[in-house]
């Protein structure tokens, strides 16, 4: 089978093993989990399931969600 285009990146569809998004990597990389993901594991984001919405409209609420890191582990839904 000979290629189509010698200068074409190739790449394959990966889920990520965090969240489960399918996403692009290229054909050959170890790459696990997805760029969004990749940037809340460095610690350079917050994770957004866990982000509390407040508008102006409704009142914030008296009690703080308490989020306990050691309760949730690594790993997606896939």
């Amino acid at each position: 089978m000979e290629l189509l285009d010698s200068n074409a990146i190739q790449m394959e569809l990966k889920y990520c093993e965090r969240c489960g998004a399918l996403w692009l990597r290229l054909i050959g990389s170890e790459l696990v989990f997805c760029p969004p993901c990749s940037i809340i594991l460095a610690g350079l984001a917050r994770d957004p399931r866990f982000l509390q919405h407040h508008n102006a409209a409704s009142p914030a609420p008296d009690y703080e969600l308490k989020i306990n890191g050691t309760f949730w582990g690594e790993g997606g839904n896939a």
